[in-house]
């Protein structure tokens, strides 16, 4: 039976017109209540204090964005992007208890990226609203762990690499000798947070400048490689400054803010510079 022909159907042809009627705040509102055991796990994990509340930053993203586009949400929304956000909905439930809760929030979230998607008017792109979405999750904590260790290895090299022509240093896993001194290159060096508020950047100056898709996922790559120079610049000059009678914390914070926002700085522009666009 092709399509045509299932619209036919009286009861086929009612639920139609009363899901293409619903209300596009209704529909947000239920694929968000039906992902309560994702929202009841986020809110265990960061009372419990073993993760960092920047999800909540981009779950205020979102709210601004549906707040900003309140009165342009599409009459009739977006049929793929709805059945993937309700298909997201129902995987997610289905395997909570058979995969670890991150793996099935990062389901959940996608539901909620999908489901604002199909209703957001066209000219905000899917792709850095889902993107605001995923990054909602308390995942700093898994990231240290899992990626932590690379990325310090990685800077620490780098770092090493730069400072060879200056010091006698040597590098011992994630740590440098520098002129008989061990410097550590420890967690907070590994550039996790600054990748996660590198992300977030891109993601907001791609929907307020109103880049599309596309657009947005071609830069993505140069988000990663700007997040990447300057965690090593960053830690280069710290490690400098041990190396040659160590800084006080205020200087060490002061360094560490100003790289983060050339770094954003950047991101935006590549983000907000001129190309394709929705408008």
């Amino acid at each position: 039976m092709n399509s045509s022909r299932l619209y036919t159907l009286p009861r086929v042809l009612e639920w139609s017109i009363r899901i293409d009627r619903a209300p596009a705040l209704l529909w947000i509102a239920c694929i968000t209540l039906a992902l309560l055991p994702t929202w009841v796990w986020m809110a265990r994990r960061l009372a419990d204090g073993s993760d960092d509340p920047l999800g909540l930053l981009a779950i205020a993203a979102l709210a601004l964005v549906l707040w900003r586009h309140r009165g342009r949400l599409r009459v009739a929304p977006r049929l793929g992007w709805l059945a993937l956000a309700t298909g997201c909905a129902l995987l997610s439930a289905m395997l909570a208890g058979a995969l670890p809760p991150l793996a099935t929030s990062l389901v959940a979230l996608a539901a909620l990226g999908c489901v604002l998607a199909a209703f957001l008017p066209a000219l905000v792109a899917a792709a850095p609203v889902i993107g605001l979405a995923l990054l909602s999750l308390p995942w700093i904590a898994s990231l240290q762990f899992y990626a932590g260790y690379p990325l310090r290895a990685l800077t620490a090299e780098a770092s090493r690499w730069l400072l060879a022509p200056f010091f006698a240093i040597e590098r011992m896993g994630t740590a440098l000798l520098v002129d008989g001194r061990l410097v550590m290159v420890d967690a907070p060096c590994s550039g996790v947070q600054m990748l996660w508020l590198g992300y977030f950047t891109a993601c907001m100056t791609a929907l307020w400048t109103f880049r599309s898709s596309g657009s947005f996922l071609a830069r993505l790559p140069a988000v990663s490689v700007l997040v990447l120079a300057g965690n090593v610049v960053r830690n280069t000059v710290l490690v400098s400054l041990e190396a040659t009678g160590g800084a006080s914390a205020a200087v060490h914070d002061a360094i560490g803010l100003g790289v983060l926002a050339l770094v954003c700085g950047a991101i935006a522009w590549v983000m907000a510079d001129e190309g394709e666009r929705h408008v």
